[in-house]
């Protein structure tokens, strides 16, 4: 650990070597890359019940009676919750192994390659013909998406060590989220129905294009070119390094804070989408579903840009108590006093979408921190994705809550949102700057 704390100093000074314009086409890829992983992510949630309304090829309106209606519900949230613990589950793979290639291959590289996965298989779920076929290509398509947060953080991290951490956490944050935003945009001009969900799976297949671009044109970071060339005697994995003292604790710890705003979203904020859609097939609101999706989204921009700079001012156990405390508050509000139809709808979401995604502007800020340079990409990516197993179990067992509450979304909701109750206590086992930097003077001596 000794020789990987002494190249982590001496690779701080090869950034230097990058230029201006490298600099820049490394953060255009970046944000671009997680903009991307973004709309994949957001896809099967307004897609899952017009998918599966084709697949029984009938409407829901058209069961019958409330029993075959409440089949229906239950069966949809079902498969929203398969289809959410396959983007979990791939996503905790994909950021193992493509973190793995970043720190042994090229950060370049494995976010090039991750786009191209998630991108193509993506595109080519367009000719699935049932919902298992479409839920192990969205299994493979997340490995991608999983692997893009790591190798893109670790990059920019490195290219742009004297820039604002803040400011660079909360666009490297807030770039899933504006892909969210335009596939809510998008939505308002192509309505996503039981005859025309496939065009999300196309559109989803284009940033193919920013992959093979991304190989091309991208420099590598000097830094782990430095590392490279220095750690050549160093053959222990990665994988193995942040698993194992010193780094176990900092790892549990990165894993724990991760997990929290990743079940949080998944198994709580992500409902309000299939709940709008639900109501508005009911009383007929063709776009509420869209309005939903747009305003969540636009609140989770500002929220997540504002991340790094909450936790820079605020400081980083505080802010992250405090941003578990409003997305408690806000989720229980909204899933018990509040229902789609009512004109305060869409302003609770917005601000539950700013207040619960500043998580993913404050992780960027804190998880590069805790690893040195010859494992940054692989120990961000675990902290980071290991979580999504956690919330997968999570979110499997929630799915006998559907049968519970024969698919009320709104007593779901609520009831899964609980788990920003766990920030409340994860917060206080933040450590400070100074101590971090005590405990690296540890792992030199």
């Amino acid at each position: 650990m000794k020789q990987s704390a002494d190249i982590d100093r001496i690779t701080e000074r090869a950034t230097e070597s990058l230029t201006r314009r490298g600099r820049y086409l490394v953060l255009a890829a970046a944000f671009l890359g997680w903009m991307f992983a973004g709309v994949e992510m957001s896809i099967m949630v307004p897609a899952t019940r017009p998918a599966i309304q084709h697949f029984l090829s009938q409407p829901a309106a058209s069961l019958a009676g409330a029993t075959g209606a409440v089949h229906f519900e239950t069966s949809a949230d079902k498969w929203l919750s398969w289809f959410v613990t396959a983007f979990l589950l791939g996503g905790a793979l994909g950021g193992v192994v493509f973190g793995w290639l970043g720190d042994r291959a090229g950060r370049v590289k494995a976010m090039g390659w991750s786009i191209l996965c998630y991108s193509g298989v993506t595109g080519l779920s367009y000719f699935v013909t049932t919902p298992e076929q479409l839920l192990v290509l969205r299994f493979i398509a997340c490995l991608g998406i999983g692997g893009m947060w790591p190798s893109g953080v670790a990059l920019v991290a490195e290219a742009w060590p004297s820039v604002s951490r803040p400011v660079l956490a909360g666009l490297i944050g807030s770039a899933a989220n504006v892909g969210f935003l335009i596939l809510g945009i998008m939505m308002f001009y192509f309505p996503i129905t039981k005859e025309t969900w496939r065009w999300v799976l196309l559109f989803g297949g284009t940033p193919l294009f920013l992959g093979l671009l991304v190989l091309w044109i991208v420099p590598e970071s000097p830094r782990w070119l430095e590392a490279r060339d220095r750690a050549s005697a160093l053959m222990t994995s990665p994988v193995i390094e942040v698993f194992r003292p010193p780094l176990l604790r900092l790892t549990l710890l990165g894993i724990a804070l991760g997990t929290i705003p990743l079940l949080g979203g998944w198994a709580s904020g992500q409902r309000l989408v299939p709940w709008a859609g639900q109501v508005a097939d009911q009383l007929g609101l063709a776009n509420l579903k869209a309005v939903t999706q747009t305003f969540h989204s636009s609140g989770a921009v500002i929220g997540s840009l504002l991340g790094g700079w909450i936790a820079s001012r605020l400081g980083r156990r505080r802010s992250y108590f405090l941003i578990s405390l409003g997305s408690l508050a806000l989720s229980a509000y909204i899933f018990l006093r509040v229902k789609p139809n009512d004109p305060q709808f869409v302003w609770t979401v917005f601000a539950l979408g700013l207040v619960s995604t500043s998580f993913f502007g404050w992780l960027p800020y804190f998880l590069p921190d805790l690893f040195p340079t010859s494992v940054r990409a692989t120990g961000t990516g675990v902290s980071f994705n290991f979580g999504r197993i956690l919330s997968a179990v999570a979110l499997l067992s929630s799915t006998a809550l559907s049968e519970l509450f024969r698919g009320d979304i709104s007593k779901m909701g609520a009831t899964t949102s609980l788990v920003y109750g766990f920030g409340l206590v994860v917060a206080w086992f933040i450590p400070s700057a100074q101590e971090l930097k005590t405990h690296r003077g540890s792992q030199r001596s």
